[in-house]
């Protein structure tokens, strides 16, 4: 069964999927991905220069804080990017073989259509915001902006089949409930 952990940024979703790969779980990683594509597809860098200009790569380096200036301008600079980039991973991620994935915008992105499963992490937007600050070195305005740009953590959460609610209680104990993860307990497998 195809899986997808989503969840706003700064929910956590990274830490229950590292969890779950503690545990032998292979899972794709849309956001590397897509990095990973935009440094070594030829086809997507070109589209990006025509999108965006020249100076989004700069000596063959994709120039983040350019990509990032674009993508915070406007929504319609956010969907030209995405409808370079997205259909890629797409590809990549069924080409991969493996059942589980990691997506920060699984439905913005319609790769909700690819799995048949979604687990939604979710965390209190305060603790989300102190998260993205501390993780980025960004500005609590700055930390709004990008939560601004996503759907809403609700919104997610409706759409989702699975909730694990990561606001600082034990998430391996919500993750063995949902039997994603074995029971150390002997009895509890049986």
């Amino acid at each position: 069964m195809k899986t997808a952990v989503t969840g706003g940024i700064g929910s956590g979703k990274s830490y229950v999927c590292r969890l779950l790969r503690e545990q032998g779980m292979e899972i794709y990683d849309c956001d590397n991905a897509a990095k990973r594509l935009m440094r070594t597809s030829e086809e997507i860098k070109e589209k990006l220069k025509r999108l965006v200009g020249n100076e989004v790569y700069n000596n063959g380096e994709l120039n983040k804080p350019i990509l990032a200036q674009f993508l915070l301008a406007g929504e319609e600079n956010k969907k030209a990017v995405n409808a370079i980039v997205h259909p890629a991973v797409a590809r990549d991620f069924e080409e991969s073989g493996i059942e589980w994935m990691e997506c920060a915008i699984l439905f913005e992105s319609g790769f909700d259509r690819l799995v048949d499963r979604i687990i939604c992490v979710t965390a209190p937007r305060e603790l989300r915001m102190e998260r993205i600050m501390a993780r980025d070195g960004i500005t609590r305005r700055k930390a709004e902006q990008w939560i601004g740009c996503q759907m809403s953590q609700e919104e997610i959460a409706r759409r989702s089949h699975i909730i694990v609610n990561n606001d600082g209680s034990p998430l391996l104990p919500q993750l063995v409930g949902m039997r994603f993860v074995p029971s150390t307990n002997p009895l509890e497998n049986l």
